[in-house]
Order: structure tokens, then sequence, then C-alpha cells
């Protein structure tokens, strides 16, 4: 799939092309764009950062899909899936390592766990991320699943002020424990904060929110990325019609 997608910034037209990332080469990609973004964005502690790559045990489980700027041939967006019949095989999904899933099980319907989602700095804009949000629904549609879930990241640098700024806007708005409740394992401290701060949701976070995502529960500190992550879900059913076009879905 190829689309044109305008960048907010510079007013500059780019035709980036979405894809499957399959075989060594393209994981290799995917991975260098991960460690570039996240060691020095979050200064987070990775495996294979000698490699200058993000390496884990769940890559060789997952689908791989990108997004490709055809100008350059560069990799400048990349997130990885993990379907429930690759996490049984595992024994767990990657939420599960932060997050006690209470009602997972009892979900009716079969799962597709996205995560490492990351984009290049200069491409953060909402072409760059319809253009991997259109490929994440074919891989949707394709497998027939009935849910979305993963973490999404609050930076945590400014001591985690943002995140309990950010996670009281989610409480009122978007928290829902019906399907499936989330207990982190490693909450976060209790924090005063000024009544001024203005909780600026991350942008992945946000489109996840005007998807139709909610909160199940109450973020995790992850120490090794230096972010408080919010596990999210999504059913399929309760996409918002207003964004359902990118993931090609009759609602």
């Amino acid at each position: 799939m190829t689309q044109i997608a305008r960048s907010g910034d510079t007013r500059t037209e780019r035709r980036l092309q979405a894809e499957r990332l399959t075989g060594p080469q393209a994981l290799h990609e995917a991975q260098a764009l991960r460690f570039a973004v996240f060691s020095t964005e979050l200064n987070a502690t990775l495996k294979s950062a000698e490699l200058g790559l993000d390496v884990d045990d769940y890559d060789a489980h997952c689908q791989h899909i990108g997004v490709r700027d055809l100008a350059t041939g560069r990799l400048v967006a990349t997130t990885r899936l993990l379907d429930h019949q690759a996490a049984n095989r595992l024994g767990r999904f990657y939420s599960e390592e932060e997050f006690s899933l209470h009602g997972l099980r009892h979900l009716q319907g079969s799962i597709l766990e996205i995560g490492r989602t990351c984009v290049a700095p200069a491409y953060r804009n909402g072409g760059t991320i319809a253009v991997l949000w259109g490929e994440l629904a074919e891989v949707l549609n394709e497998g027939g699943y009935d849910y979305l879930m993963g973490c999404a990241s609050i930076p945590m640098q400014d001591g985690g002020i943002q995140a309990q700024a950010i996670m009281q806007r989610l409480r009122e708005r978007y928290l829902c424990t019906e399907h499936l409740r989330a207990e982190p394992k490693m909450p976060l401290p209790s924090l005063d904060i000024p009544g001024n701060v203005i909780a600026e949701l991350p942008p992945l976070l946000k489109a996840y929110m005007r998807l139709g995502a909610k909160i199940c529960g109450e973020p995790c500190w992850d120490p090794d990325f230096q972010v408080a992550d919010v596990f999210i879900l999504l059913k399929r059913d309760d996409l918002c019609p207003r964004y359902a076009r990118h993931f090609k879905a009759a609602v």
C-alpha cells in the first residue's frame, strides 16, 4: 500500500509505503530504528546496545510491519504484532511482563498485541501514522482479530509529573475494566502535581484513544525504558466510526 503523506512541519510531500517486514534484513532495520528512537530519546537500557539494535526474545515470534520513505528507501516507522496463538506458544503476551491481566483468558474472541511502536522524529505526523495504521488494518482484517491490545508509553524524564497529569485525564474519560483489568506489577509512586499542569498525551496514546481504545487500569513503571506504560484495549466493535476508515472496518 502506498500513500502520499504531507509533513506538517515542512509542508513537503513524501511518498510513504507500508510494508510487511519479512526476512533478517528487514527485521534488522526495524530493530535499528527502535534502538535509535528508544536509546536516544528515552535513554533506554537495551539488551543489544553494543550492536546498535533493540532486540528481545519476542521479535522472532512477532509479525513486523513498517513504513518506508520511497525517496530515500529509509524505514521511518515500525511496530510489531503478537497474536494469541504465538503468545500461547511463548506462554505469555509481552504486556504480561508488566501487568497482571485479570480476565484475559475470558475475552471472547481472538487477540492481537501491538508493541515497540516507534516513528523517526522527522516523520511524526498524522500521515505517517495513517499509513502504518492502514497496514495494521490489513493484518487485523486478514486474521479476523476481535481485540487489539498493548502498552502505550508516557515519558518519565520529568519525574512523573506528566504521567500523573495524563492519568488524571485518562481516568475521567477512558478508563474501562469491563472486559479486562490490568494490575501493574510496578505501580507508579504517588506524586502531588501542581494544579496548573497541562496534560499532553503522547501522539501514539492519543491515536489509540481516538480509535476508541480504553485503558484498563493504572500505569506500570518501566525502569529500562524510563516510561510509564498504560495498558490499552481496543475492541473491534468499538472502533470510532470517524477513524474506522483507517482500519477498513465496517462499524
